[in-house]
């Protein structure tokens, strides 16, 4: 069973700070620096540590290493794996994900950069 975290399903959960005092953080985050640790992402998110390992060997995730190799996770990395979740929940397999996950990021990417002559 999955644990659903604040802002699972319409937007990223707010920083502790926030949610502690109704104050937004001094400091704007860096939403793709890796800061969790894997045992943290993995009861962040509800999943096992073994699976978000898996994750990276599947290409369907691809955390920050330190200098000494230890993955760490950043809130993007998070929201990744929020999504991979949800894909599981309504069926698809790893390599669907993986699929859907390259399709959504393709398609962000055109919307952030449209090519060159080309109006949206």
């Amino acid at each position: 069973m999955r644990t659903v975290t604040p802002g699972h399903h319409d937007q990223p959960a707010q920083p502790v700070q926030a949610r502690v005092t109704g104050h937004p953080s001094p400091a704007p985050v860096d939403t793709g620096a890796g800061v969790y640790s894997i045992t943290v992402a993995a009861e962040l998110v509800g999943t096992p540590a073994q699976s978000l390992r898996l994750y990276e060997t599947r290409g369907l995730l691809r955390p920050d290493r330190t200098t000494g190799g230890t993955r760490r996770y950043s809130p993007n990395d998070l929201d990744r794996l929020r999504r991979i979740s949800d894909l599981q929940d309504e069926g698809l397999n790893l390599a669907g994900i993986a699929m859907v996950l390259d399709l959504q990021d393709e398609n962000n990417e055109l919307r952030d950069n449209p090519p060159i002559g080309t109006h949206l």
